[in-house]
């Protein structure tokens, strides 16, 4: 990443250049990158081409004023960190599911070493607002949840929510073109959840908003509104104004299955 896709991508998510590399700059980058980037999987829906490439994920993230979802998210989150000095590692993780865990690659989360080793993940959705600490085993509250990070016996590391599973870290270094194949699964199968759904969501001064096909919720300081979005324009007008998103036609609804 050059000087200026890095001045852009600051620009993009409304943050000032770090003055070190360290944890608190850390933390800022991360919040405001969960603020201004959307997590959303309407590529998959509108028949757009996803491409795990630092190019492609710029184009679509800083230059087109997109979001996307955990391979798109974190992987050009990754780059920019990378372009200030941070040691970043690509990490597969199994997300607990009412099944069990998923398959192997099925999330990427960031592994960023510094005095102390944390996790960020900005492409996971709901979950943790700042950067959580992989080598503490005690409770890490925060505006998020209360987060708690165990090893396994197998080495892999699990990083829970509330009380809640949410999934399974494996430690070994991967590189962005490992997840390819998960990433072509996810966007092709019926089987994916994210073929079978549509979300567009991010988080909020107050909390967080989310638009799910054309249901529009809102959760602010723990209250939550939810309306039906009656018309083409105003489901349009939703993603402009909320998600700063600019489309010209709406993706379909996924057909039940």
């Amino acid at each position: 990443m050059d000087e200026s896709q890095v001045e852009a991508y600051l620009a993009r998510i409304g943050a000032a250049r770090p003055e070190a590399t360290d944890a608190a700059a850390l933390r800022e980058l991360q919040v405001r990158h969960l603020h201004k980037v959307p997590f959303e999987n309407l590529s998959i829906h509108l028949g757009e081409d996803l491409t795990l490439t630092a190019d492609a994920l710029f184009a679509k993230i800083v230059t087109r004023r997109r979001g996307g979802f955990c391979y798109e998210l974190n992987g050009a989150f990754a780059a920019l960190l990378s372009a200030f000095g941070y040691p970043v590692t690509l990490l597969s993780a199994r997300v607990a599911t009412p099944d069990g865990l998923s398959p192997p690659f099925d999330h990427l989360a960031l592994r960023v070493d510094l005095d102390e080793p944390w996790l960020v993940d900005v492409g996971f959705g709901r979950f943790s607002h700042f950067p959580l600490r992989l080598d503490v085993r005690t409770a890490q509250p925060e505006p998020g949840g209360t987060f708690r990070v165990e090893e396994t016996v197998d080495g892999d590391l699990d990083v829970y929510r509330d009380g809640e599973l949410e999934y399974r870290l494996e430690q070994r270094r991967r590189a962005l073109a490992d997840f390819v194949p998960t990433c072509w699964f996810h966007r092709t199968s019926p089987d994916s959840h994210f073929t079978r759904s549509l979300v567009c969501s991010r988080l909020t001064d107050t909390g967080r908003i989310t638009l799910s096909d054309r249901t529009f919720v809102d959760t602010a300081d723990g209250h939550r509104t939810e309306r039906v979005l009656e018309t083409y324009e105003s489901v349009l007008a939703t993603y402009r104004d909320e998600f700063g998103i600019a489309l010209d036609r709406l993706p379909p609804t996924p057909a039940p299955r």
